[in-house]
């Protein structure tokens, strides 16, 4: 297994859609790493858990896997001798919380999933470790209560502001001070109180300037005579500030000391996400559980390309019983790609553990490596034409090729003179299978048909076409090779039947009539010919207006539900360049590609024109700063913005 042989069968877009159902970062991130397998039995016990897997989503599609934000930065953080932080104490909560969910979701499943329902048992809830955090930390901060200490200097904290508050707001009050002072406002600068004081009146007030006005116009002074109350302000927060530290220590011990289990926990959550997300892909790809075998045996019945779908034309593949090589042949753009890079598209995602949409009843071998030569190869860097560039790789595959190996090859032997390259092709093939590989190969020359029937272990398969319609069906029937069509498409288009005779003298050295199957009603052809115009003006204009539409538009404050647990969500801004929006969920902000998203009420109905989505985007403390400092500073306020 190669990075080319994934690029070039879109194994990596695979990747992608699946990542889409993952609920967590970890859970994106194992999928992004996903590699096949080929090891047999690994691959079997993977499906097996898969199988499990779907059936648990047939009862509940709503699977409690989340809390794992944050959990990875926490994990990092331990052992450095520094404390953690009360928002990722909170998280671990959250996080030791969904564990539990987990427990009682998984409770009632173990009949119909006993393998997939046994995992969770690995996972510690630390009740004691969970009681902990939520009596020190309440609302993202260490809590009053979380010692005696700090309910006693937090006490104290409080009656000294107020004291030092109402000192303030008597000199304020004061007629001593009324002339000197700018407003009646008391604020803080650097944590200690101040008053407003006109700077012409600066020597008229005792104390020490902690601020200045944008225009200079005003001086923030700590008046004399509460700077004592603010030191020992500052000498009681700097007490608590101790206390919560020796609390955050504390409190980080103990999560050091369940350190082994979190990670157990952990990598449980993480392995639940990525189970799901693939049993979610399954069930949206219509894959099916199938055979695997290390007998060089492909059955793929009523196979169709996971990235095209529904619109695919099902493929029955068969090779292995006894023949090894399949040579397919017909006309351009009559889905001989596509049918070999199905095949290799779908051993991949099988051996990685994946299900694919076929059939009951279908089988594919295992494979240790799948070498690919389709495609235009041309490098201009290294100034090597296409079909040099191809030769290098066959080379290649030439050399890795073993008895468990699958070879996919497209057009073999094009791009030179044709004597040269159909003798070359046929040597290619002939050492291919003399080394035990299960071969996959396209090509034009009628001399390789000849070359797979009159060789052992060889299978010829050709790709209809419709000469009535003059458009590929894009069925595969296996055991007789098809033809290029080229002479039946020129004859029907209206060429002279004699210079499709002459040219079949040419290629075929034997006579051949075609007077007898051509019309000489011109008209005829004439009408035919628009029809064949029609149909690809209007497939140019369906295969643009689905282009148009193919990323859903969705607006901020958009109502939409989201597949497959038809959760709730409301837009807030979108799409980004893969299609994903972001999408506000249970208070949330999550990203969404748009194939999981469904527009239930639009924006336009629920708020007015004019309607400020901060409301319902921002918290109200952001609000509240954000309206504050749009009307002056103030450095007591920090709010973030989000991007």
């Amino acid at each position: 297994m190669n990075d080319h042989t994934f690029t070039t069968l879109d194994f990596c877009k695979i990747k992608e859609e699946l990542a889409a159902y993952a609920l967590t970062g970890a859970g994106k991130s194992r999928i992004a790493s996903l590699v096949p397998s080929t090891n047999l039995k690994q691959i079997r016990a993977l499906l097996d858990e898969l199988t499990e897997a779907e059936q648990i989503m047939a009862i509940s599609t709503s699977v409690p896997v989340h809390g794992l934000e944050g959990i990875g930065s926490l994990l990092e953080g331990l052992n450095k001798g520094v404390a953690l932080r009360p928002d990722q104490f909170s998280r671990l909560y959250d996080f030791l919380d969904c564990c539990g969910k987990m427990k009682r979701f998984m409770k009632d499943k173990e009949f119909v999933a006993p393998r997939v329902s046994s995992y969770i048992y690995a996972v510690d809830e630390l009740p004691s470790l969970a009681e902990e955090i939520i009596r020190c930390i309440r609302h993202g901060a260490v809590d009053d209560y979380a010692s005696k200490e700090l309910l006693k200097i937090r006490k104290q904290l409080a009656i000294q502001e107020e004291r030092l508050k109402e000192k303030v707001q008597q000199m304020v009050r004061s007629s001593k001070y009324k002339t000197y002072l700018q407003d009646h406002i008391i604020s803080q600068r650097e944590g200690r109180y101040v008053i407003s004081v006109k700077k012409e009146y600066r020597a008229k007030v005792k104390g020490a300037v902690l601020d200045t006005s944008a225009s200079g116009s005003t001086l923030f002074i700590e008046p004399e005579e509460i700077a004592a109350f603010s030191e020992q302000l500052l000498w009681l927060r700097s007490d608590e500030e101790a206390e919560v530290q020796k609390i955050l220590s504390y409190l980080t011990g103990l999560v050091e000391a369940n350190e082994q289990q979190i990670r157990l926990a952990v990598e449980t959550m993480v392995h639940y996400d990525f189970l799901f997300a693939k049993a979610k892909y399954a069930r949206a790809i219509n894959g099916k559980k199938v055979l695997v075998n290390e007998s060089h045996v492909i059955n793929l019945k009523d196979v169709r390309h996971p990235l095209i779908g529904s619109k695919a034309v099902p493929l029955t593949v068969a090779l292995g019983k006894p023949e090894n090589a399949l040579v397919i042949t017909g006309p351009n753009t009559g889905g001989k790609t596509v049918t070999i890079k199905t095949v290799g598209l779908l051993a991949l995602m099988v051996q990685s553990g994946l299900f694919i949409p076929v059939s009951d009843g279908s089988e594919i071998a295992v494979y240790q490596k799948i070498l690919v030569d389709i495609g235009d190869g041309q490098s201009i860097l290294d100034n090597l034409s296409t079909f040099s560039s191809r030769i290098v790789n066959i080379i290649e595959i030439l050399k890795e090729t073993n008895d468990r190996t699958l070879v996919l090859l497209d057009e073999l032997g094009s791009g030179t003179d044709p004597g040269e390259g159909m003798g070359l092709a046929s040597a290619i093939l002939e050492q291919l299978y003399a080394k035990g590989a299960t071969l996959l190969a396209t090509t034009h020359y009628s001399e390789i048909k000849d070359f797979a029937n009159q060789h052992d272990g060889f299978i010829n398969g050709s790709m209809e076409f419709d000469l009535d319609t003059l458009q590929p069906t894009y069925r595969l029937t296996i055991g007789k090779g098809g033809k290029s069509q080229a002479f039946a498409i020129a004859l029907k288009l209206g060429m002279h039947p004699e210079l499709i005779k002459r040219a079949h003298r040419i290629t075929y050295r034997e006579e051949k009539d075609y007077s007898d199957l051509v019309t000489v009603n011109r008209r005829l052809i004439e009408m035919e010919r628009q029809i064949i115009v029609n149909r690809h003006q209007q497939r140019v204009k369906n295969e643009r207006h689905v282009a148009a539409q193919a990323v859903a538009s969705f607006n901020m404050g958009d109502n939409v539900v989201i597949s497959p647990g038809n959760d709730y969500g409301i837009v807030y801004k979108g799409p980004d360049e893969l299609g994903n929006y972001i999408v506000q969920v249970k208070g949330e902000k999550k990203k969404y590609n748009h194939k999981r998203l469904e527009l239930k009420i639009a924006a336009s109905e629920l708020y007015p024109a004019d309607y400020d989505f901060d409301i319902v985007f921002k918290s109200k403390e952001y609000r509240k700063g954000d309206k504050i400092l749009s009307k002056r500073h103030d450095s007591g306020i920090t709010i973030e913005y989000e991007d």
